[in-house]
């Protein structure tokens, strides 16, 4: 590490350090209107946005409003997963996909991709694949797919979760279906074959378990930052890297200035950093003092955390509003179940993670290259 570069790093994780010891969420203002947060985002540099589910943009006018107002970056959650567009070996559903593209492109936002290989969300088609055809499944699937929204979707989930240390595999690796199949090597064979097929696009690897200052997480760290150096030194065309973000309500109090030196280490590797799946499971809550302050505060001081590294220039949501009713999310355990884990409140309403989200744009280091 150059002299600047270690400068810069101190600083980063003392700050990190600092916002991490501030206190429960900062209120609205007297007087204050609420600005939305893709204008709040655009100022620092950073694109704000959420899955969202195209069937509700169709039919529910005040999620497509919020979706409108709110963002101006979205991602489909599930239409885009091999089950949903793939789910036969020789048709595609793409409509919902398309909806969202158009509506996206009617709104002045930017569309992102996810996901094209991962281990789960898989046809049972697919299963019947035999090392003999794999790649040819897998080339043909990305070619297809990132091929139809060439110059539309602007970035792409290309590997999600590729890295778990427990299984026991070379480098970190997961036993999933692609690494049985093809090796390591289907790492190379699905960024390659989706840059070939939209050479614009960014092409990014997301996972998670990545935030926290625990052992587990360093071990992750330091396996994906090793994947993605051999990628690079491979001239494998990954150019970002997706932090998914599922938070437990108050974990952010064991992120610090690991998750920062993980941040910069994947900038100096040139990579974009992205929050891509945020949000706070709540299930935990024992009933004492405010959920949805505890909720705020949890956003909060992840929010300091990683929009004060001046390096991360998108930050989804994993939905748009909390739900109808309490449902499982990507942090929360088998049996446990979370009722506000989202930004906004139910139909778009303000609550204090709205406030709390707000702020930590207004108070973001200005990220000084922009691509999602």
């Amino acid at each position: 590490m150059t002299l600047p570069n270690r400068r810069r790093f101190l600083k980063a994780s003392l700050q990190g350090l600092a916002v991490a010891s501030l206190g429960q969420w900062s209120a609205p203002r007297a007087g204050e209107t609420f600005t939305p947060l893709r204008d709040l985002a655009a100022s620092k540099g950073i694109a704000f946005g959420f899955a969202v589910d195209p069937s509700r943009i169709r039919a529910d006018v005040a999620y497509r409003d919020v979706v409108a107002k709110q963002a101006n970056l979205l991602v489909p959650e599930n239409a885009l997963k091999w089950a949903e567009v793939h789910p036969d070996p020789d048709r595609y559903e793409f409509g919902p996909v398309d909806d969202l593209v158009a509506f996206a492109r009617d709104h002045g936002q930017r569309t992102r991709g996810h996901t094209l290989c991962w281990h789960r969300a898989m046809p049972d088609w697919l299963g019947q694949v035999g090392r003999d055809r794999a790649e040819a499944v897998l080339t043909a699937h990305i070619r297809t797919v990132v091929g139809r929204y060439r110059g539309r979707i602007m970035s792409w989930d290309v590997v999600n979760e590729a890295i778990e240390p427990n299984d026991g595999q070379g480098g970190g690796l997961r036993d999933s279906f692609w690494y049985r199949m093809l090796g390591p090597r289907y790492l190379d064979i699905a960024y390659a074959t989706a840059h070939d097929a939209d050479p614009q696009a960014v092409l990014c690897y997301n996972d998670y378990g990545l935030e926290a200052d625990s052992p587990w997480s360093e071990r992750k760290r330091g396996a994906v930052l090793d994947m993605l150096r051999g990628l690079r030194r491979r001239n494998v065309p990954v150019q970002a890297i997706g932090l998914q973000s599922h938070l437990r309500l108050g974990e952010a109090q064991r992120i610090g200035p690991g998750l920062t030196r993980f941040i910069h280490a994947a900038r100096d590797m040139g990579l974009a950093v992205y929050v891509t799946e945020l949000d706070v499971d709540d299930s935990a809550f024992d009933g004492r003092g405010d959920r949805d302050g505890a909720v705020a505060d949890t956003y909060k001081r992840y929010l300091d955390l990683v929009l004060g590294t001046g390096a991360v220039s998108a930050v989804l949501t994993w939905g748009v509003w909390d739900p109808d009713t309490p449902h499982r999310i990507g942090a929360t355990p088998q049996g446990a179940f979370a009722q506000r884990p989202l930004v906004f409140g139910r139909e778009g309403a303000l609550k204090p993670a709205s406030w709390v989200v707000a702020h930590c744009l207004e108070r973001a280091l200005r990220v000084r290259t922009f691509g999602t």
